[in-house]
């Protein structure tokens, strides 16, 4: 599996941004699709966003559709999810997430349909 890092966590008030980074080591020579999933304090882990290899397929959740913008530098084996007009219900822990059995699609939103997993970075978002 591929080794997954993500940074860019952190405080920011309601309306605020931030811009999660994902960084990808071990098997980049790989394709991959990614995602990004977030888990509340007492919540299941929930779909944020997901794109493919070439960007060609993008999904959001209905609750961030609008708001975040998944992007992926694959030259850099780095991927970003840029989080505008956050709202506390937005606090979460931010997973990325890897699928290489098809990377040029999105073939799934749940968790099982990614086989890499980071370790999370925390978004707090104040009221």
């Amino acid at each position: 599996h591929v080794q997954l890092v993500e940074s860019g966590g952190g405080l920011v008030q309601a309306g605020g941004s931030l811009r999660l980074s994902c960084t990808a080591s071990g098997r980049t020579f790989s394709s991959y699709a990614m995602a990004w999933f977030r888990q509340a304090p007492g919540k299941a882990r929930e779909f944020v966003a997901a794109i493919s290899w070439t960007g060609g397929a993008i999904h959001y959740a209905d609750s961030v559709r609008g708001r975040f913008t998944i992007s992926r530098d694959n030259a850099k084996n780095t991927w970003y999810l840029q989080m505008n007009s956050l709202k506390p219900e937005d606090t979460a822990v931010y997973y990325c997430a890897a699928d290489e059995i098809t990377p040029y699609a999105v073939r799934g939103t749940k968790s099982t349909d990614f086989d890499s997993w980071g370790q999370g970075t925390q978004v707090t978002v104040s009221s």
